[in-house]
């Protein structure tokens, strides 16, 4: 059968550049949510002193993370900011003093079950590196191993330029094996599955020659095909399995985990430094010097990419990931994130988006859809504000990767239509719900005077 999604230009132009560690900043400012779920609770206060790995943001609830100071230094100050994505939370500022003292508490953690194990990678703070922030020991805390068979690394790295992903394969592939290791030994599962996409020889002959020492781990080499990266495609390329609309991996048997953050985690059970710095890429038109870095989770931009070797002409778009799903920031005061796995500058040439004409339906949005969506159906459907059609077309099934658009030869707007297609089909959903609920009102009210009714006829025949 033959594999949807499209040829996107791959702008790999860090991958064989080993990640420098940047300059401590002078102060960063740590958000309490980069991770999908809960926000963080703040711990620390005004004026505290805090040393590197010290907990400084306690996650709340199932689904959060915890959050740890990235430098040695002082509370500055607990304000709000808002993220990129338009949330409002809380963020704690610190001076940094420039020791980098490390927190006294820090040490391997005591891991023996699955139990232990859960428990440290909910220690660590790791959250999925790839981009995707959802929390590692969320995923990874089964309650039923028996359902679980493989588990699939992501290793794709589908997007232009980001090449983070790829250097940890190259410079800590030994980590990688050892989260094998360790996911082996504490939750039994025995098939693995690193699926890597082919422009990338280098990280996959390291893969390769590991995995050739490794019982149960094979290298699926897959098509250069954006956006293989994504959970459902790379579990169908890798293992013939579907993932069920509103369903998740483990529905079928399988873990997915990106590269990066099993490396993490390997390295946090060895060494028990929690997550405060990220590998991430510097890249874009308006970049001088297109490098990957080590940089202290909640540095500035600003200060990341004057660090990095600055710009060599005024950024137009400034992008955290690539730039097909990309987050655009607001600023450069933003900081970086647990999972920031890239930071793109774009000049004004390659930002500025092309001229819209009316769409000639030639079918190339849907024919270049992974998950076999139409957008011109949609498109359609949200125009005439028609959410049971929008159900029918399954636009909650759409996850934004962008190939209807990066095709579409008239430059129309698809992916900021299916999302208003979503929040559409949403409000659809509630007004059902409001319809049923007045109907089951209604019914309940008619049968309660029904009954009075009765009652008043009773006592008159009396």
């Amino acid at each position: 059968m033959r594999l949807h999604g499209i040829k996107i230009p791959h702008k790999k132009n860090t991958a064989g550049i080993a990640p420098v560690e940047l300059p401590i900043p002078s102060r960063v400012r740590i958000p309490m949510s980069m991770h999908i779920g809960r926000t963080s609770k703040v711990i620390v206060k005004k004026g505290d002193t805090v040393k590197v790995g010290q907990l400084i943001g306690q996650a709340e609830g199932f689904v959060s993370s915890d959050i740890h100071s990235s430098v040695s230094g002082t509370v500055e100050k607990i304000d709000e900011m808002i993220t990129a994505g338009g949330d409002r939370v809380p963020c704690v500022s610190i001076v940094s003093d420039g020791r980098q003292e490390m927190y006294e508490g820090i040490k391997p953690p005591a891991v023996d079950d699955f139990d232990s194990f859960v428990k440290a990678v909910r220690q660590s703070g790791a959250v999925g590196l790839g981009g995707a922030g959802f929390p590692s020991f969320v995923k990874l805390g089964v309650d039923d191993l028996s359902r679980i068979d493989a588990v699939v690394i992501n290793a794709a790295e589908c997007e232009p330029y980001i090449t983070s992903d790829t250097r940890t394969m190259i410079d800590k592939g030994g980590y990688v094996f050892k989260g094998i290791e360790a996911i082996k030994k504490y939750m039994g599962i025995r098939h693995f599955i690193i699926g890597i996409e082919n422009n990338k020889r280098e990280a996959i002959s390291v893969m390769q020659e590991l995995a050739g020492k490794t019982d149960g781990v094979g290298v699926r080499v897959l098509p250069s095909l954006y956006p293989q990266g994504s959970e459902k495609v790379l579990v169908y390329n890798t293992m013939k399995r579907i993932i069920p609309k509103g369903g998740l991996p483990l529905d079928i048997g399988v873990i997915v985990t990106n590269v990066t953050t099993l490396a993490f985690i390997a390295e946090y059970l060895e060494k028990g430094i929690p997550l405060v710095s990220k590998c991430l890429t510097v890249d874009g038109s308006a970049v001088k010097e297109p490098k990957n870095v080590i940089a202290p989770i909640g540095m500035s931009i600003s200060d990341l990419i004057e660090a990095a070797g600055g710009l060599k002409n005024e950024p137009a778009k400034v992008m955290y990931g690539g730039p097909m799903m990309g987050i655009t920031v607001p600023s450069m005061d933003e900081p970086v994130l647990k999972n920031t796995n890239a930071v793109i500058f774009m000049d004004s040439r390659e930002a500025a988006p092309p001229k819209t004409t009316p769409c000639i339906s030639c079918g190339a949005c849907a024919d270049h859809c992974p998950l076999r969506l139409d957008p011109r159906a949609i498109a359609r459907a949200y125009k005439t504000d028609d959410g049971e059609e929008l159900e029918k077309l399954c636009v909650d099934l759409c996850m934004e990767c962008g190939c209807c658009a990066f095709v579409c030869p008239a430059h129309r707007p698809l992916v900021q239509t299916n999302k208003l297609g979503k929040l559409r089909l949403r409000e659809y959903h509630d007004e059902l719900k409001a319809q049923k609920e007045k109907e089951q009102k209604e019914r309940e009210t008619k049968a309660e005077k029904e009954k009075k009714t009765a009652q008043k006829g009773e006592v008159s025949h009396e």
